[in-house]
């Protein structure tokens, strides 16, 4: 097994069920109506590497996150059951505690020979986090699969899987800090999780008060579905001088905008140049924005489930790559600014009244910022982990789509964000001087190429 040039054997025993480590109730817990949208129905990888700790000697990490896994679960209890669907593509959690999966595993390998900087695409990642045939199903599956394995230094990877109906980034990192609480032998987790999904449930009637493009049923006529035989995964840092270069090059009044605006554009116009679609092509970027805070009152602290819009932002890819970077960030500043409470209210009318449909694949880019999720905050008793984040980039139903932004040190000791960049071998080449010429201040205007060989989703 190998990625790029490390080659490493990991050892794995025999897959087990993790229970809840106190009884808990047998029930039926309905997901809410943003939660079981079909762009939802898929497993989201996490993954945390950990050095070794002296004053942990004698400890064993497996038993350790096991044990917490167990104790995490009683707070936690739906995430032991399965899902189930009802009429209408309704999901509901049956809260029968048959467990977590849990593997325990070995490698022949020491945390400083996956490099100075760990950032996505991780070697032997499939070795890492093992899909136990049978395993992987949205319906009558475990929902959450771990892996911690050793490694010979010492140190240790954890691994985990998510079925992401369940939880948004937010939801499964308090998760997993509540199992880093217990697996340190804290008695409860410091943020109680709180269900109450039917507080993102449709109005009755329904009523869709926005246009929602994000969910456009845009049929594919040109072929621009990226082919997926000759992916080419690679990460780019941007840190401080990087953003400010790329704010320089805006107009003044759009340097205001969030760093997320700004790198979500930028991100947006080299890949749309980079693909070389037909010029007038319908581009799209979806990025990703938590409504928690958007609510009147605000969700509720502990709140697990999926919580998060997927505005668009759309133009021609004659304007992306003619106009300069100011152009997409405006277009990405105002569908960001569209999400509102009464936004999300209207998402959830949409999901009951289409059959909970996925967001637009075609010439779509997804992007969503993990920075503050938490990944690489928790804690099993071993300290904060080297990296932790999202376990590979354009994960979801559609692989290529979607890019993180994900908090990290380049080789300087730098902090800044990495962000996983998923594209067809060619196409990563124009993508890596589109980007070269923004930080080099020589952004030139690009006239789209008619193709139908490589195109955007």
């Amino acid at each position: 097994m190998a990625t790029s040039s490390l080659v490493f054997e990991v050892r794995r025993r025999e897959p087990e069920l993790v229970r809840p480590a106190e009884p808990t109730p047998y029930e039926f817990k309905r997901l809410s109506d943003i939660d079981d949208q079909e762009s939802l129905r898929f497993q989201i990888p996490v993954i945390q590497f950990y050095r070794h700790e002296p004053a942990m000697r004698g400890r064993d990490p497996v038993q350790a996150v096991r044990e917490g896994l167990a104790r995490a679960l009683v707070h936690y209890y739906p995430f032991a059951g399965r899902l189930r669907e009802c009429e209408g593509r309704k999901l509901v959690v049956e809260c029968n505690s048959e467990g977590a999966m849990f593997i325990e595993a070995e490698a022949d390998v020491r945390l400083d020979q996956f490099g100075d900087v760990l950032q996505p695409p991780f070697a032997g990642l499939e070795e890492l986090l093992f899909d136990v045939p049978g395993s992987g199903g949205v319906l009558n599956s475990p929902l959450v699969l771990v892996q911690v394995t050793r490694l010979v230094c010492g140190g240790f990877i954890l691994a985990l899987r998510l079925n992401h109906t369940m939880s948004d980034a937010s939801g499964l990192s308090q998760f997993m800090a509540a199992v880093g609480e217990m697996a340190r032998g804290v008695a409860r987790p410091s943020v109680i999780p709180v269900w109450r999904r039917e507080l993102l449930d449709a109005r009755s009637p329904p009523w869709v008060a926005f246009p929602h493009h994000e969910y456009d049923v845009v049929p594919d006529t040109n072929g621009t579905i990226i082919p997926l035989d000759d992916m080419v995964h690679r990460s780019f840092f941007f840190g401080n001088s990087e953003v400010a270069t790329i704010r320089r090059s805006v107009p003044e009044h759009l340097r205001s905008c969030s760093k997320f605006e700004i790198l979500t554009a930028c991100l947006w116009r080299c890949r749309t140049i980079a693909l070389q679609p037909s010029p007038e092509e319908e581009m799209r970027v979806i990025c990703i924005v938590n409504a928690r805070t958007k609510f009147n009152p605000p969700l509720p602290l502990g709140y697990y489930g999926n919580a998060f819009a997927f505005p668009v932002a759309l133009s021609t890819a004659a304007k992306i790559c003619r106009n300069p970077l100011g152009y997409s960030l405006d277009l990405v500043r105002k569908a960001k600014a569209d999400v509102t409470e009464e936004y999300m209210r209207s998402v959830a009318d949409l999901m009951v009244t289409t059959g909970r449909r996925h967001f637009t694949v075609v010439r779509t880019y997804l992007v969503s910022d993990v920075t503050r999720a938490g990944f690489g905050d928790v804690d099993y008793g071993w300290g904060k982990p080297v990296y932790g984040g999202p376990a590979k980039g354009g994960v979801g139903a559609i692989p290529g789509v979607a890019s993180f932004f994900i908090p990290s040190v380049n080789r300087k000791g730098e902090k800044g964000i990495v962000v996983p960049v998923c594209l067809p071998a060619p196409a990563m080449e124009r993508f890596e001087v589109a980007m070269q010429n923004i930080l080099k201040g020589s952004e030139v205007a690009e006239t789209p190429k008619p193709t139908f060989v490589v195109s955007a989703l």
